[in-house]
């Protein structure tokens, strides 16, 4: 039986990293291990990680550093972050440096593992993508290479963002909620604040909607969609 991805563990708690290990493995995952951001930014240089599971707090420097140097290297692996930090501006922090999701410590293994497959399942490296090409006007969607395009130039998204884009060109003209796009794109019973939506419509507005005419549209008091001007 095939793995069903590779994943690098980044804490810098012996205990943590073994027990992690062994719950992925059990999952059938093959996993890699990182007790520091220097040696995480080394291993995840070899670009052979479908997800890497990142601490927060690390000895030399912390995991938002460690996320941003990876963007930007180029690196679009997906990252999910272990933080003891439940104010919601250090999670902001984490997602603002192109992370895709967070976990807050203490955690069930369950949840983990849960929130690892949903990643996963909403990148192209896991399950494939569909043969097609997503257009609205000047905007187009490649699901097979992973690309976007904005008047003919090329637009680098994280993968959350990758799918929060798909999931509003794919349903059209139609307004979608927050738990709508909850349900979609972050597709768990997700237990964390639900202005995530928020702050990645920002980030897509910021990528997207820099060039004319804007497209990412706010429905006040029913949600979002993306809308060629009249």
């Amino acid at each position: 039986m095939s793995s069903p991805g590779r994943i690098l563990v980044v804490d810098d708690e012996p205990y943590i990293t073994d027990l992690l290990a062994a719950a992925l493995r059990f999952e059938g995952f093959d996993v890699d291990v990182a007790a520091s951001g220097g040696e995480a930014l080394l291993q995840a240089g070899k670009g052979r990680h479908d997800l890497i599971l990142l601490d927060v707090t690390l000895p030399d420097f912390d995991g938002t550093e460690v996320c941003r140097r990876l963007r930007a290297e180029g690196q679009s692996t997906p990252v999910l972050f272990l933080t003891a930090r439940d104010a919601t501006e250090d999670k902001v922090a984490g997602l603002g440096v192109g992370g895709d999701d967070y976990v807050t410590k203490p955690f069930s293994l369950d949840e983990l593992v849960a929130r690892i497959q949903a990643i996963l399942r909403r990148t192209s490296r896991f399950g494939g993508a569909v043969d097609a090409r997503l257009v609205l006007g000047d905007l187009v969607m490649d699901e097979d290479s992973h690309e976007v395009w904005r008047a003919g130039q090329l637009i680098e998204l994280t993968a959350t963002e990758f799918s929060l884009l798909r999931c509003l060109l794919s349903h059209g003209r139609r307004v979608l909620s927050k738990s709508e796009i909850l349900d979609e794109v972050w597709d768990y019973d997700f237990g964390g604040d639900p202005n995530i939506v928020e702050t990645y419509i920002s980030y897509l507005r910021k990528k997207v909607d820099c060039f004319e005419p804007p497209l990412i549209q706010t429905i006040r008091g029913v949600g979002y969609t993306l809308r060629l001007p009249r």
